[in-house]
């Protein structure tokens, strides 16, 4: 078997079974997949049927749910969310990052309200950087000040950071150190 970017297909039955989180015993030769789902076709006979030698063995299947990068994330921020909150003295600030753009939302969760945004496709943002190859670590900084300032000037100086599931590495860490130079506390 090959390695594929659009689906998963592992080279050996071990690695199959590290990927799926199956145990390396359940995986043959005969395993497959088949679109999201991780198959393995085995051959079990139930301890009753061994007493009796007419009864014919019927392969058995077990499926393994692979899980994209894309699930991980959700499955991170839903366990972040239950954790930390937005109130009126101390919103949440929520970051989500896309493929070209990073937004940054602080948000009261009492009243379901964003008391303030910014994002790379403002003008304060948008006129300084190159976008050519999405938002780099610098296009995260200003966006950091950006939403700093806004706090500020609508009288907010504390709030809950909420990473959104990303790791605190890189865009989203200078997001938030840039946030912390200029004023927030979080």
């Amino acid at each position: 078997m090959s390695h594929s970017s659009s689906s998963l297909v592992a080279s050996s039955p071990s690695t199959m079974a590290a990927t799926a989180r199956v145990s390396p015993a359940m995986v043959g030769s005969s395993s497959f997949v088949s679109g999201q789902r991780l198959c393995f076709k085995m051959n079990m006979m139930p301890s009753s049927a061994m007493a009796c030698p007419t009864t014919t063995r019927r392969p058995s299947f077990i499926e393994a749910k692979v899980v994209t990068r894309r699930e991980n994330r959700t499955f991170r921020h839903e366990r972040i969310r239950k954790k930390v909150t937005g109130t009126p003295e101390r919103p949440r600030m929520s970051v989500f990052r896309s493929n070209k753009h990073l937004y940054v939302q602080v948000i009261d969760d009492t009243k379901m309200h964003t008391l303030a945004s910014a994002s790379t496709m403002q003008k304060p943002v948008s006129e300084e950087f190159d976008f050519s190859s999405g938002p780099t670590v610098d296009v995260a900084k200003k966006v950091g000040e950006v939403i700093a300032k806004s706090c500020l000037e609508k009288g907010i100086t504390r709030v809950a950071f909420d990473r959104g599931g990303y790791p605190y590495h890189g865009r989203i860490e200078a997001l938030a150190n840039a946030a912390r130079e200029n004023g927030l506390e979080f």
